[in-house]
């Protein structure tokens, strides 16, 4: 199974939660709102859940071996890394406009 895509719908510059992604899997199976939360120990990568009961939270998807979390942390994390890069260059292109 191959991550195809992976799109950085909501970026939150305020607050724990950071971002909002989907994934897409051999461009035929997509896992929405996986969220990017920053954490006391960084950011980490939290499955689609659902409230249960009193303040308990159920994922309704999530990975079954370590590893298919891993690469899909990291496929995550790159992509919010590219999507910040871009932000920064947008605010900087705002802060010293072409002459």
């Amino acid at each position: 199974m191959k991550i195809t895509d992976v799109r950085v719908r909501k970026v939150n510059d305020e607050g724990k939660m950071k971002a909002v992604v989907s994934v897409t899997f051999d461009d035929e199976f997509v896992v929405h709102d996986i969220k990017i939360i920053e954490g006391q120990n960084g950011l980490f990568i939290a499955m689609p859940s659902r409230k249960m009961g009193e303040g308990d939270f159920r994922d309704i998807a999530h990975p079954l071996v370590s590893e298919t979390r891993n690469k899909i942390k990291d496929a995550i994390f790159a992509e919010y890394e590219r999507v910040l890069g871009e932000k920064v260059d947008v605010v900087e292109e705002d802060k010293y406009p072409a002459e």
